[in-house]
């Protein structure tokens, strides 16, 4: 079962293998650390997938970018991640792909965008069916059902309530 899913798009040719692969692992770990969880655990490594995605080329306004660009989409069952984990999240992927770079390209924020995506509860599927949110941290969790079903509960109302304190032009 794997919980975050990221799909990272780096235009071809951008990195030297090795430095791709560790910029992999470090998106990886800020998602896990901002969901709360500990990056260095092998359960939870190994429910965090990424899809990297290579675009043969980006285009700027119609003509093709002379510099690479990126996005980042970091998708989380609901509830994982709230305003300030987000906006975490947004700032050290964005840092951890300028620095990657290593001044190969002028450091310029506005070439990442990174879009952290909940996906509603009842809304994240696999092995074929509906996985909720307690079923996925009772993995986390060690099968500690009560903790699992105690921070989903907690996690999915938090979400909701924010939810209805945003703008409704950033809904």
């Amino acid at each position: 079962m794997a919980m975050p899913m990221l799909d990272v798009y780096i235009p071809e040719g951008t990195f030297a293998a090795d430095r791709e692969a560790a910029l992999m692992n470090q998106i990886t770990e800020i998602l896990i650390r901002h969901e709360g969880f500990d990056p260095s655990d092998p359960v939870t490594r190994s429910a965090s997938w990424v899809f990297l995605h290579r675009p043969a080329a980006v285009y700027v306004g119609g003509e093709r970018a002379g510099a690479p660009y990126y996005k980042v989409v970091p998708s989380v069952p609901e509830g994982q991640l709230d305003e300030a984990k987000r906006i975490g999240v947004i700032g050290e992927v964005t840092e951890a792909i300028l620095d990657a770079e290593a001044g190969a390209w002028p450091r310029d924020p506005g070439r990442i965008w990174v879009f952290p995506t909940d996906i509603p509860e009842g809304h994240w599927g696999g092995f074929g069916e509906v996985r909720s949110l307690q079923r996925i941290l009772a993995r986390l969790t060690r099968d500690d059902d009560e903790r699992a079903a105690r921070l989903a509960a907690q996690r999915i109302a938090a979400s909701r309530i924010e939810r209805t304190r945003l703008p409704a032009g950033s809904r």
